[in-house]
């Protein structure tokens, strides 16, 4: 199912926090990807839309619930904003770790082409008080 030349996942550590996912490969290679980056690049048949991707936005704060492995191949991510239907492959998280400065300009560039935003909706952090 995977590519022989693809590195596998060593290691995938939750940080929470910052909004991170670290991905280590056997090639003893560590990246940290954004969990926007992750949402926005999810390889869901949603976002990619069976060919015709769709332009994910209001991200900036998503952050990731839960990481279920599939097999020894691929990580299912659940993120705080529902979305749960990609599969990460080992090659797939290799592809964006060592490509993201290029896919976060072509994502901050179809943005502004759109006229859309990063910020959320409704920032969820906000707690009014009476």
């Amino acid at each position: 199912m995977t590519n022989p030349e693809s590195p596998m996942v060593t290691a995938l550590k939750l940080k929470r926090k910052s909004r991170q996912l670290e991905i280590t490969f056997d090639t003893g290679e560590t990246f940290q990807i954004s969990c926007e980056m992750l949402r926005v690049y999810s390889p869901s048949a949603e976002v990619h839309g069976h060919g015709n991707p769709v332009l994910v936005t209001h991200k900036k704060n998503v952050n990731i619930k839960e990481l279920t492995p599939v097999g020894n191949y691929a990580v299912k991510i659940t993120f705080d904003d529902g979305h749960d239907t990609g599969l990460f492959s080992w090659q797939i998280l290799h592809g964006l770790a060592t490509n993201q400065v290029e896919l976060w300009e072509n994502y901050l560039a179809r943005l502004r082409a759109a006229k859309a935003s990063r910020e959320p909706l409704i920032d969820m952090a906000v707690k009014y008080y009476k």
